[in-house]
């Protein structure tokens, strides 16, 4: 099924008002976050002039993200989206707040530094996958690539302006009103916040709870074929583009002779070249599938690397992050695309909170194994080792193609009610379902490899346990079975199953023989007296 698009073109969804207000709140907030970070690596350099003490801002920023996404991803999927971003937002005014104080007070230390971004970090790792999520609530379906799209042109549009801006304040009035700003940024956030008007979720009956929501998350991602190819490709890309953005601000200050300004006017390059990106990114798609594209952002990311080595004249360095900025944004947008196409509404906040784990992981891992290369072997040979493994891995995981996307991930919502005899209750389980097919001996080869896809769809959609069996009695009747944790999950396994599962489960039905549908029974689990 080809993919709806939209009429109104790449800027369709700021028509929308709720939207427009705030992805522009969001603009402003994350413009506010990046000034934060600028000061923050560059205070660290003052600090300490350590690699690994600066690449250690980097990874306390990155790491709650890889510890919290997932958790996070469950708290997005099962409660009020709205609320719970507002006191997200509260938490990473306080942060700011923390630092401010210090810094105007010259309390400043490498512990508190190290610690208030990590606190920091769990702000964004609550944050992410909830903003991702809220997406399809804010604009229409069609509309949705589009908004996506949109989201990331606004992150880079306020990396092109917070970092320089950032340093600017840094270098004329110091950490504090740098700080300061970043703190004012969080009130325009929180008021549209308040001002979106929501409207509240119906009371649920299958209403997930935490731990419930958790495990079915890591059944969808363990059972997800096209997920794990996108993980993979992520993971790789990012460990070894992280080389750039651990020891970036030793290169401005050590390799370049930059001051703090000038690291901002850095990082505005590069958020400028993310913006270019992201305007010539349809001419680009026209072009390139997914996977060159992605290869292209290897190759322009590890030529940057190669370039900065060279430690060039100021005027080159700041070119050479324009190139990166574009191929940044390219490889985020295709990765990110390509996660959201491959997962259902509902468990895109767990999904999206998956690709974020190994997305912030592979930065953590990556920030911390090229600032300890860097302590051995020095700046330069870093960034040249850096992009050496680049190339290579580049060239190696293009032969892994990223999926298509282009299945229907809407609810088909073409399965019965299960027959009882009287109400279930829904924490009773275990539950096993079994269902009969008569398939005729010379299609047994053709069956059970199209059933055989069929038990990835089971799992993802919250079987804990399959199987395929025959009677032995009579070979042509085929028993397939699978188990869920509960009466509850197995109504909402029916509320899962999409169309492109239903055009699955109909290839596996064409081989069923005689006219009546195969035969579906559930068992329940019965308790027995005196049972712990």
């Amino acid at each position: 099924m080809t993919a709806a698009k939209s009429t109104g073109g790449s800027f369709a969804p700021l028509a929308q008002p709720v939207f427009a207000v705030l992805w522009i709140a969001t603009v402003l907030g994350n413009t506010g976050s990046f000034m934060r970070d600028v000061a923050s690596s560059w205070l660290m350099t003052d600090i300490s002039a350590s690699p690994a003490a600066v690449a250690m801002v980097q990874a306390a920023g990155t790491l709650p993200i890889f510890l919290l996404a997932i958790p996070a991803g469950v708290l997005t999927d099962i409660l009020d989206r709205r609320k719970f971003l507002i006191a997200v937002q509260l938490l990473l005014a306080s942060v700011s707040i923390s630092l401010m104080i210090l810094s105007q007070m010259g309390m400043l230390s490498v512990s508190a530094l190290i610690g208030l971004t990590f606190l920091g970090g769990i702000g964004a790792a609550l944050m992410g996958p909830t903003w991702q999520a809220i997406v399809p609530e804010l604009v229409k379906r069609e509309d949705v690539k589009s908004a996506v799209a949109l989201n990331s042109l606004g992150i880079n549009i306020a990396r092109s302006i917070g970092p320089a801006a950032g340093g600017l304040l840094l270098a004329a009035f110091g950490a504090g009103i740098t700080y300061g700003a970043d703190v004012a940024s969080y009130i325009f956030v929180i008021a549209a916040l308040v001002w979106w008007p929501r409207a509240r979720k119906a009371d649920d009956a299958l209403q997930e709870n935490f731990f419930g929501a958790f495990r079915a998350g890591l059944r969808y991602t363990r059972s997800s074929r096209p997920l794990h190819v996108v993980l993979i490709r992520a993971a790789v890309f990012f460990a070894f583009a992280s080389a750039v953005w651990a020891l970036l601000p030793l290169v401005a200050r050590q390799l370049l002779g930059g001051d703090a300004s000038f690291y901002g006017i850095l990082l505005g390059a590069v958020g400028a070249g993310a913006i270019g990106g992201a305007l010539v990114m349809p001419k680009l798609r026209e072009r390139l599938s997914a996977d060159g594209l992605l290869l292209t952002s290897a190759l322009t990311t590890a030529a940057v690397m190669g370039i900065l080595s060279l430690a060039p004249p100021k005027a080159i360095a700041i070119v050479a992050l324009l190139f990166l900025g574009a191929a940044w944004i390219t490889a985020l947008t295709t990765l990110n695309g390509a996660a959201q196409a491959v997962l259902p509404n509902w468990v895109r906040g767990r999904g999206l909170a998956v690709y974020l784990t190994v997305f912030n992981g592979a930065m953590t891992a990556g920030s911390l194994g090229w600032g300890a290369v860097g302590e051995a072997v020095g700046i330069r040979s870093t960034l040249v080792i850096g992009a050496a493994g680049l190339l290579v891995a580049g060239f190696l995981m293009h032969r892994v193609k990223l999926p298509a996307g282009d299945a229907d991930m809407v609810p088909s919502n073409h399965w019965p009610e299960p027959l009882v005899a009287e109400p279930v209750a829904h924490d009773r389980g275990p539950v096993l379902i079994l269902i009969e097919y008569t398939v005729e001996k010379q299609n047994h080869r053709a069956f059970l490899h199209a059933i055989d896809g069929l038990s990835h769809e089971r799992r993802r959609d919250g079987a804990y346990g399959w199987g395929v069996t025959e009677d032995s009695s009579d070979p042509e009747k085929i028993v397939e079975w699978f188990m869920v944790e509960s009466w509850a999950e197995h109504l909402r396994q029916h509320k899962r199953v999409s169309n492109a599962d239903a055009d699955l489960q109909g290839k596996v039905l064409a081989y069923h023989r005689g006219p009546e549908k195969p035969v579906v029974r559930h068992f329940l689990t019965i308790n027995r007296p005196g049972a712990a």
